[in-house]
Order: structure tokens, then C-alpha cells, then sequence
């Protein structure tokens, strides 16, 4: 059974989607519409509200660490669908102190495979994993810790 916060990421992912070809909609608006569909298992929506608020808040950085990090895909040549998965798990991954690294690659990559095509999860694996090792140095330095305290 998926988490609600999968649900949700879903839901800001079809949101943020959406919200690129429809000038003039109110984000919160379309995600309220978005979250229906989850209704009966998303109790708490502020997860998604906050993730949203964040992603279009960040978007120009968010953005920019793509084309730095995919520099032979132009953005506006990636996938609407794995742009948007690429803009939720990056900004998780440099914003939300609550989701580990490696939970926000493995959701953009379970988001990628249901809704992107075959080469998807692949491309989104790769660039939220570089972002990763870039951005998020602490985490691996705590890994290698963890690593040879076992050891």
C-alpha cells in the first residue's frame, strides 16, 4: 500500500505538471483538485501543500541545478512529467530536512517508472543521485561514519 506521502508527492507532481500548461490557475487550487482523487488516504494534505509551496517557491534554482547537472538536456526539452519529478525530488533533497536522501531518489524513481516513459527512471535515478553527492556531502560523510563504526 503506497504512504500517504507518496500519495501526495503524486498529487504535487500532477499539480506542478499541470500548473506549466495552464496560465492563469491558482497552484493551490489545482492541487486541492489533485488531492480529491487521494481523499480517503490523504487525512493530513499539509505535506503536499508545503512540498508544492516549496518546489514552485524554489523553481528558478531548482531549474538551474538541472541544467547544470543534465547539461545535454536542455530543460525545456526534458519530459514535462520527469521535469516535474526532477523539481519535487531535488527540492527535497536540498530542502527537506525530514526526507532522506535517498527516500527522495527512490520516490522520484517509483514516480518516473508509473509515469514516465521507458527511459525515465533511468534519467531521473541519475540526476537526483548526482545532486545528491554534489549537494548533499554531510549525508555521505555520515554514511562513511555509520560505515566504519560496523567495521
Amino acid at each position: 500500500m503506497a504512504s500517504y506521502r507518496h500519495l501526495a508527492r503524486i498529487a504535487v507532481m500532477q499539480t506542478v505538471f499541470a500548473f506549466e500548461f495552464r496560465e492563469g490557475i491558482d497552484a493551490d487550487q489545482l492541487l486541492e483538485i489533485n488531492l480529491k482523487e487521494f481523499a480517503d488516504k490523504i487525512q493530513d494534505p499539509s505535506f503536499a501543500v508545503n512540498l508544492l509551496k516549496g518546489v514552485l517557491k524554489k523553481r528558478e534554482e531548482l531549474f538551474q541545478i538541472i541544467r547544470e547537472e543534465a547539461p545535454e538536456w536542455p530543460v525545456e526539452k526534458i519530459a514535462p512529467v520527469d521535469r516535474a519529478i526532477l523539481e519535487i525530488g531535488i527540492y527535497e533533497l536540498l530542502h527537506s530536512k525530514d526526507v532522506p536522501p535517498i527516500v527522495a531518489i527512490n520516490e522520484g524513481v517509483e514516480m518516473a517508472k508509473s509515469y514516465g516513459d521507458t527511459n525515465s527512471a533511468k534519467f531521473i535515478n541519475g540526476v537526483l543521485s548526482t545532486v545528491m553527492h554534489k549537494y548533499r556531502k554531510e549525508e555521505k560523510k555520515k554514511e562513511t561514519v555509520k560505515k566504519d563504526k560496523k567495521e
